[in-house]
């Protein structure tokens, strides 16, 4: 219990209660208002009191057809799934945490993992708290001024998005970081056991991302229901448009924790592989090598506290489009008394949903089990299978309980079931981009030998090849995501795609839980690398991070095929709020054919290609001083100098065959090199580096929106040109996402098969080989492709229409 209220999770429950208060005592004054006398106008002609009564009657009735007429109870208990959420997550990271941590070597390996993650962490977020800070005061002062469009509690809502999206990260960190060392020590009683450590580690940070997301929505949602109310339509407009300042604070601090973890990672790591592989010739995780805690924590601040806070903003995402869309339907629903939830079943549904998805995913970690020998991707499989075929059930269920069975809305006919097979097909197209991923990118397959072949004339041709599967992956995925975009559309029409968007997150929770494993247990490996543990120990690590980089494609298909959907709704959701509060200049085409937004147009597609740049330029500078400190330490130390030497002398001999002043030499080197060097260089350079190309997706929309009325253009002008760079940045960023996520991929396994041994022309590649040394260059490019902008460009999309639709009203 003392560790519980000492955590960060009591400070966000105590913050929502803080929150709460002073909205319930509003409701419950407002709940049984004074009714005002009525004083009779005694000049006015009678009139007969038959006709008055009837005439009042007809009047209440069609008031109360219009109009909602309260907060529905479903409202009231959404909360309660993110608190099982929560609840999962400190239950399994207390176990995660009385998990034997092993030998004292191990222990100190990890200790230094450990503090040079939360030494990023607490250096990005004092920066981003000055970020959240700023915005959350202009976006507080823009609400002011809106009347009753809006809110200045826009700002409350974007300050909460932005703890939920950092504390998600943290959480993700924290228990990695306890996670690894253990998993090492638990892969040497067996693969079971290692695979039951790592993966509860990863389903705290699932199941925290997904806890504080339904949490954070639905008790801002039923906070604002309560002060403004829900009576009318425009009321309704009024409480998701203060609502969205959440999502815009959750995919603000997803990029730059995305970008700045993709610089400190891939910085690290390039500058273990190419010294430290290339040049000394050493394993990247060797404890020789002065990069290898920097690249360790790079995994963490990366994969898990980067990757967290990304599928934090997409689950939110997806949730606030399809909400915005939904209140569309509201006076149709009222009207015909169509729903029992006065109106809001198209609005409640994605958060229920997304509810239900939580406890499905908790039931689906229980069903993760391997033996000894056993394959981990059938029980991973088995674990989200099981999830998903069960939420698929409730989801029908509840999709035919909450929504009217059809209704017609501008001349487009809806129905239930047309809703529940629109998420089919969303989740159809998360399967399929994840399924072409994985050939394009596992370990075997045509895509990825054929780079391996050209790894044999050198690095160039092994650029090239890679470049080539890359560009060549993304044409079924494109024709994908345009199927389901367009079977989505025809069956629910906008809300349908919206809606699919929120199928294919609503298993966030299991789903991020087998991604987060594969970090931890690639850390995992490092640290038996490291604590120099019997081989069958890395051995057993190896085929659980193997697993892990195999599910990690999929989850990347899902990711990307999700960001493509989740922006496309958010882009409807912008037209909707736009037209909702600027009733004289509806939207109500844009037309590319209009040369202000055919010029936003051709912007909008060169902002992924500058986004891209950027954040591989930083990358490239960033190594660049790792390389030289790497360089540095092993020329300057003299005990790493040595011990260089006598490996180099005792190559492909075991140690204990080495001769005793061999051993005596290597052994003295333990410790000796400096990591925290190294751990500062990516540090500084992540944060330094991090702060341009997050500012690019917030600036350039503001610019649009606000700029075209400052130099005199008329009407809704400045919301087309918004629309034009909001279609060019979804189209280009997908392309390239696609592109560089898959050619990373495909390098880094061309290399891992170079590795384990493959025969080209009757030639053996193997570790250590000029064909295997092209490939580490391969793989070293393909690192930020992978890992940095590839997997950024997916929040930069779904940012640059968040912040459209918050400032939809004020444009």
């Amino acid at each position: 219990m003392l560790a519980f209220v000492k955590s960060p999770l009591c400070s966000l429950v105590v913050f929502i209660a803080i929150t709460l208060s002073p909205a319930l005592a509003i409701a419950q004054q407002d709940a049984s208002p004074e009714t005002p006398t009525a004083v009779a106008d005694t000049d006015a002609p009678e009139v007969a009191a038959d006709e008055v009564a009837a005439d009042e009657v007809a009047a209440e009735a069609t008031a109360e057809n219009l109009q909602g007429t309260g907060i529905p109870l479903v409202s009231y208990f959404i909360p309660l799934f993110g608190i099982a959420g929560l609840l999962y997550t400190f239950w399994r990271s207390s176990w995660v945490a009385k998990q034997p941590v092993g030998g004292e070597k191990m222990a100190r390996i990890a200790q230094n993992i450990t503090e040079g993650a939360m030494s990023f962490l607490k250096a990005e977020y004092s920066i981003l708290a000055i970020f959240v800070v700023l915005v959350a005061i202009v976006l507080g002062y823009g609400g002011s001024t809106q009347g009753e469009k809006s809110s200045p509690l826009i700002a409350l809502s974007f300050g909460l998005g932005a703890i939920c999206s950092a504390l998600a990260g943290f959480i993700g960190m924290k228990v990695a970081t306890k996670a690894n060392v253990r998993t090492t020590n638990a892969a040497q009683t067996g693969l079971g056991q290692a695979l039951e450590v790592a993966f509860a580690g990863g389903s705290v940070m699932g199941m925290g991302v997904v806890g504080l997301g339904v949490l954070g929505l639905s008790v801002l949602f039923v906070v604002y229901a309560t002060l403004f109310g829900l009576d009318s339509e425009p009321s309704l407009m009024r409480v998701i448009t203060v609502l969205t300042g959440f999502s815009f604070g959750a995919s603000s601090i997803a990029l730059f924790a995305r970008v700045g973890g993709g610089i400190y990672t891939k910085a690290a790591d390039v500058g273990a592989d190419l010294v430290g592989k290339v040049e000394a010739g050493i394993p990247e995780d060797h404890p020789l090598n002065p990069a290898t805690i920097a690249d360790n924590v790079g995994d963490n601040v990366g994969d898990v506290a980067g990757m967290g806070a990304d599928l934090f903003e997409s689950y939110v995402g997806s949730i606030i489009g399809t909400m915005v869309l939904g209140a569309a339907f509201f006076t149709t629903f009222n009207s015909g008394e169509m729903d029992s939830f006065y109106g809001l079943s198209a609005v409640l549904l994605p958060l229920v949903l997304a509810g239900v998805g939580i406890l499905t995913s908790i039931v689906g970690t229980f069903l993760v089990k391997v033996r000894e020998g056993g394959n981990p991707h059938h029980a991973l499989n088995m674990g989200e299978l099981g999830s998903a075929v069960i939420l698929l059930i409730l989801t029908y269920a509840i999709i035919r309980f909450m929504l009217p069975e059809s209704w017609t809305y501008e001349e487009f006919e809806y129905t239930s079931n047309g809703v529940f097979f629109a998420i089919l097909f969303g989740l159809g197209a998360g399967l399929g981009i994840g399924k072409i991923t994985e050939f394009y990118t596992g370990t075997g397959t045509p895509p990825v030998k054929s780079i391996v072949r050209q790894s044999v004339t050198g690095s160039a041709t092994t650029i090239i090849s890679g470049i080539g599967v890359g560009m060549m992956s993304t044409a079924i995925p494109i024709l994908i995501i345009a199927a389901a975009i367009i079977g989505a559309y025809s069956l629910a029409g906008l809300y349908g795609i919206a809606i699919a968007a929120v199928g294919m997150l609503s298993n966030t929770g299991i789903q991020l839980a087998v991604d987060a494993y594969g970090p931890i247990s690639d850390n995992a490996g490092g640290i038996a690398e490291m604590a120099e543990l019997p081989s069958e120990v890395r051995e057993r690590t190896d085929k659980l991070d193997a697993v892990g980089n195999t599910t990690a494609a999929i989850g990347k298909g899902f990711a990307i095929g999700s960001a493509a959907l989740t922006a496309l709704a958010l882009f409807a959701a912008f037209k909707v709020a736009y037209d909702a509060t600027h009733p004289e200049t509806k939207i109500d085409a844009i037309d590319i054919t209009d040369p202000y937004v055919m010029a936003s147009l051709f912007v909008g597609g060169m902002l992924p290609f500058l986004f891209s740049a950027l954040s591989m330029n930083a990358v490239g500078r960033a190594a660049m001083a790792m390389i030289e400190e790497v360089r540095r330490q092993f020329k300057d130390i003299p005990e790493l100098k040595a011990a260089l030497n006598v490996m180099n002398e005792n190559e492909g001999k075991e140690l204990e065959d080495w001769s005793e002043a061999d051993q005596k030499t290597f052994h003295a080197a333990d410790g000796k090199a400096e990591y925290g060097k190294c751990v500062e260089i990516s540090t500084k350079a992540s944060i330094r580096e991090m702060i341009v190309p997050g500012l690019v997706a917030i600036v350039v929309p503001l610019a649009f929106g606000f700029v075209p009325k400052m130099v005199g253009l008329e009407g809704n002008t400045n919301a087309l040109m918004l629309g034009g760079l909001l279609a060019g940045v979804t189209v280009s960023g997908v392309l390239m996402a696609l592109f560089q996520s898959n050619a990373g991929g495909a390098w880094d396994n061309a290399k891992k098969m170079i590795e384990e041994g493959f025969e080209v022309n009757g030639q053996m590649l193997t570790k250590g080989s000029d064909a295997h040394k092209a490939a580490v260059v391969g793989d070293t490019v393909g690192d930020p492709f992978k890992d940095t902008s590839g997997p950024s460009l997916n929040i930069l999309l779904k940012l640059m229409s968040v912040v459209a639709l918050v400032i939809a009203s004020l444009i």
